[in-house]
């Protein structure tokens, strides 16, 4: 936030004009805040008063999505979910990346694509700094990626001091088949928030009619959005993208109402 100065008034003792006897009012003009004006008589300028909150410039709040995503179906959930953080007024979304862990070459043998350069690396303590965060990742065996898990590890400075207290995360997730832990792995990446002290907001059913469609397979749950990956090739239904924007637009409207005003 911005921080105005107020102009003060010189503690020098100026000598009446001419004509005006000692200890009669000064022909100079009084220091008036109602008028935002101060006149300095030796100069005859007349200077204007900046109120602190004049200067004030209104911060918009932000959530961190943050995420991993090897074969980027993760990735297309976070930049569709960014669409709906920043539709709310006030509120706008970063992207970030975790740090990969593997090897170029074991990631080469895998045929992962390269990473979107224009989404940077987050550092732990840059956590601090947003208003909300949506941690998004696929899963291992029901449980999140190594990688998120070693960035969450490299918290431990924020968790000595309880920096993250009070902020709201929520979840997005990724799986290979429809039994692979669309659930699971949220409710259990649950304990990193809980030792941080942070509150987890899921999306529940707030999607509406859409959390209860049969007619197509969906990923998602309760916990948050998620995709079904397949063998890799599969990309996300409409259907998913549109409860990873409205679960960017819910998490931003919470951020707002826990926000001081």
């Amino acid at each position: 936030m911005g921080k105005g100065g107020g102009c003060v008034p010189s503690k020098k003792k100026h000598p009446p004009p001419d004509g005006a006897a000692a200890g009669e009012d000064s022909a100079e003009a009084p220091i008036t805040l109602d008028d935002q004006t101060i006149t300095d008589t030796d100069t005859a300028k007349t200077t204007p008063v900046v109120q602190s909150s004049a200067l004030d410039v209104t911060r918009k709040l932000r959530i961190f999505i943050v995420f991993y995503s090897m074969y980027g179906h993760v990735e297309k959930l976070a930049k569709r979910m960014k669409i709906g953080v920043d539709g709310v007024e006030g509120v706008e979304a970063v992207l970030f990346r975790v740090p990969e862990t593997l090897p170029a070459e074991v990631l080469d043998n895998m045929k992962a694509p390269p990473k979107d350069p224009e989404v940077p690396e987050i550092t732990a303590s840059e956590l601090t700094e947003a208003d909300g965060v949506l941690f998004g990742f696929p899963t291992r065996y029901g449980c999140m990626a190594a990688q998120m898990k070693a960035f969450f590890d490299s918290t431990g400075q924020l968790w000595k001091e309880q920096k993250l207290a009070g902020k709201p995360a929520g979840f997005f997730v990724s799986t290979g088949t429809q039994g692979g832990g669309q659930e699971t792995t949220a409710w259990t990446a649950i304990t990193q928030l809980a030792h941080h002290g942070m509150l987890f907001v899921p999306v529940g059913y707030t999607f509406g009619a859409g959390m209860f469609k049969m007619d197509s397979i969906r990923g998602g749950s309760p916990y948050g959005a998620g995709v079904f990956a397949g063998d890799g090739s599969r990309e996300p239904s409409d259907t998913e993208l549109a409860l990873a924007e409205h679960q960017g637009q819910y998490m931003a409207a919470i951020v707002k109402k826990l926000s001081p005003p």
